[in-house]
């Protein structure tokens, strides 16, 4: 499914950010610097009173000196106006109309896209003051009084959102597609790894333009199943993201990954693994999403006997957080592996949409607590009373014990590879939650 799309426009300080992160219900603008999690995002997952929408925040227009105001202003406005279904356009009661203000509302009428006028800083309750009432010279409409640091007013302008909202549309695809997005660096080769596939097998049905109204998603077929592939734009550290567009570029790659039911992590055989290729596959890791490791280029790379085996050995400690992740060595010049791709895509999505009988999970649980006794302290033993599986996409699987807090992570990892060796789950990652089971133990 893909969501609607509202964008967040403004000047620099006017807080914009802030009414995003109070809009979302948390602070995106935290890094948590974990190997292959990563949660600095411009966008993010906003609902209201049952309908979702994906709200997505432009960034201070920060040009790069002053003889390009206007350019920068037009690029982050044009931009905002191209991809977005709604569009809030954030102003500061206390700096009143700008001429900056004018010149993006001037845009944002000639659009045709519905705009909500949102005057921040509006921090006192009840009647805004007189300075409000300027506002109405955008021509906008009716401006909406917000104070984005105590939330006064987000529900009225939450309100007039939904009132613009489109639709959700719906993937036009059958069950029987396997959506595939090919994510990574810049220049990896994800657009020729396609190409290869469009020009070798010739098997296309159609190119039709994606529900992420960027990518073009690519209707593939052949003797392994039916696939989407999205292409998506190179995702770069967002220190390299300097420009307004290329942070619309990043935005869509972890939007494709959304919507894909399985991740193909694009490297470069020729550089190697970067700390970016982590945090991409930990983007996928996070969504639980079915992953698969492509090394391209390796046509490029010169070769012994033991060449492979070297890099695959490295690959695995530097993806060591997600181990699980089938390897896969291919060219998008050569063709070459390019048919194991499309087996590794089908064989990761079909370990991600697994569902294990309770039965047989705890037979396994069992064997395991009996081979490795779980962990105790002060005198408290854990207990793992049974374990099911909840749902799939990713497998996640639900156990009830005595002391949550008993549950080491380290047993926790015990307990998956021991799951893991009964009933493969290669390709996917695996969730565990833990249920306190009130007895007399927990007393």
């Amino acid at each position: 499914m893909a969501l609607p799309l509202v964008a967040v426009v403004g000047r620099p300080n006017v807080g914009k950010s802030t009414l995003f992160n109070k809009l979302v219900g948390q602070k995106f603008s935290i890094v948590e610097d974990t190997p292959g999690v990563t949660r600095d995002r411009i966008y993010a997952k906003c609902e209201w009173l049952g309908r979702e929408f994906m709200l997505v925040d432009t960034g201070g227009i920060e040009p790069d000196s002053d003889d390009v105001i206007l350019s920068q202003m037009r690029r982050q406005a044009e931009l905002a106006i191209e991809k977005a279904d709604v569009i809030i356009l954030v102003t500061d009661l206390r700096c009143g109309v700008t001429a900056n203000d004018y010149e993006v509302a001037s845009m944002l009428q000639k659009s045709g896209k519905p705009v909500i006028l949102c005057v921040n800083k509006c921090d006192s309750l009840g009647e805004p003051p007189l300075e409000f009432y300027e506002f109405y010279n955008l021509g906008l409409g009716e401006p909406i009084a917000v104070s984005s640091v105590h939330g006064h007013g987000t529900g009225d302008l939450l309100d007039e959102v939904l009132k613009h909202l489109p639709e959700n549309a719906e993937d036009d695809y059958d069950d029987d597609y396997i959506k595939v997005a090919l994510i990574g660096k810049p220049n990896v080769g994800k657009s020729s790894i396609i190409n290869k596939i469009c020009g070798e097998e010739r098997v296309i049905v159609s190119d039709i333009a994606g529900t992420t109204r960027d990518a073009t998603d690519t209707v593939f077929e052949n003797e392994t199943g039916k696939f989407v592939l999205i292409d998506t734009a190179g995702i770069r550290k967002k220190s390299k993201v300097f420009e307004n567009i290329e942070r619309y570029s990043v935005m869509r790659s972890y939007m494709a990954v959304d919507r894909a039911d399985v991740a193909v992590i694009v490297i470069d055989a020729t550089v190697g693994f970067t700390e970016q290729d982590s945090k991409v596959a930990g983007y996928a890791n996070e969504k639980g999403k079915g992953c698969v490791i492509a090394v391209n280029k390796w046509d490029a790379v010169e070769k012994d006997t033991n060449t492979m085996n070297e890099f695959t050995e490295k690959l695995r400690k530097d993806f060591s957080f997600m181990s699980y992740a089938p390897f896969v060595f291919i060219s998008a010049v050569t063709g070459q592996r390019i048919n194991k791709l499309f087996e590794l895509i089908k064989f990761a999505a079909e370990q991600n949409a697994i569902r294990i009988p309770t039965g047989r999970l705890n037979d396994v649980l069992s064997y395991a607590t009996s081979r490795v006794q779980p962990p105790s302290d002060k005198g408290r033993r854990l207990k793992i009373y049974y374990m099911t599986q909840a749902s799939t996409k990713p497998p996640t699987f639900v156990l009830f014990v005595n002391r949550a807090d008993l549950f080491h992570f380290s047993y926790q990892r015990y307990i998956e590879n021991q799951i893991r060796e009964t009933f493969g789950l290669d390709g996917t990652p695996v969730k565990f939650v833990i249920r306190e089971r009130d007895t007399e133990d927990t007393k």
